[in-house]
């Protein structure tokens, strides 16, 4: 009983002994650091996609800028395309494959010509451009061509491309100065003709932007002496608020007949209403 009674007030004492010492707490490291985001004054392209297939969308259509790009700037796209992993989705499992390509997305060190940013909203993607990349012609020889069934359906979860000529915040100081950039070019230079437009907003997870105070606003910035005509416009103004980003751009009169961008549209026509208002 002695022996025992010795043995464990050993223990006891040995515990203090063998107590580990705690490591001095650093710093987590930062992950993602240098991911891509939207900052006032970049350009780039929205994009819409089927229901949890954002992962795949954006593999698509990083395969589908690269194409393009190509033809349209040549050899000043080499090393600063998109890099994507070459390697196909082929597994059943769904989640898998989009973890697999998400992944699989790496952005050039020295700049991309379209680095894709994550946005937290459903269904809804963001690539950033860079030059010699303009978003909006850009995205009308992608659409002009699907329409004249110059190339295939090379895509199968997209469905709209917007083209964002500048970005800005979701407040009314930076609606004017985006505004102010985006409209010189085409209704302030000097010996330009009174032009008919009209103006389509889109806004998603944002409450204190309203539609009508937009509407409203770009509509006097735009001045005299054009005029608002919602049928028979020579150029549609395009303003759409994600969040806390803004964004604006000007297309030409063609806009409905290319089905507003949407590509799922122009290959496979249906009678489903669009939700996004227009002046």
């Amino acid at each position: 009983m002695e022996d025992t009674r010795k043995r464990k007030s050993d223990n006891v004492s040995g515990q203090a002994v063998n107590k580990k010492k705690k490591k001095p707490w650093q710093m987590p490291k930062k992950r993602f650091s240098s991911a891509p985001s939207i900052n006032p004054g970049d350009a780039g392209i929205w994009a819409t996609c089927d229901m949890h297939k954002e992962g795949l969308c954006t593999v698509e259509l990083g395969d589908l800028f690269n194409e393009y790009a190509g033809l349209i700037y040549g050899d000043v796209t080499a090393g600063h395309a998109t890099v994507m992993d070459d390697t196909q989705p082929g597994s059943d499992d769904i989640e898998a494959e989009i973890d697999k390509e998400v992944q699989g997305i790496q952005i050039s060190k020295q700049g991309a010509l379209f680095a894709p940013v994550k946005i937290d909203v459903q269904c809804v993607l963001f690539f950033k451009t860079r030059e010699p990349v303009e978003p909006v012609s850009f995205v009308h020889r992608i659409c002009a061509d699907a329409m004249n069934r110059a190339i295939v359906k090379k895509t199968r979860h997209v469905k709209r491309l917007t083209p964002m000529a500048r970005m800005g915040k979701a407040t009314e100081k930076s609606l004017e100065e985006v505004a102010k950039a985006v409209l010189a070019p085409v209704f302030h230079r000097d010996g330009v003709s009174a032009q008919k437009f009209a103006i389509r907003t889109t806004i998603r997870n944002n409450h204190t932007m309203k539609r009508d105070d937009i509407i409203k606003r770009v509509a006097d910035l735009v001045g005299q002496p054009h005029m608002v005509d919602l049928k028979g416009y020579d150029r549609m103004i395009l303003v759409d608020v994600y969040r806390n980003i803004l964004g604006m751009s000007i297309v030409g009169s063609d806009f409905e007949g290319l089905k507003r961008f949407n590509i799922a549209e122009i290959y496979e026509p249906s009678a489903t209403v669009d939700a996004s208002e227009t002046l």
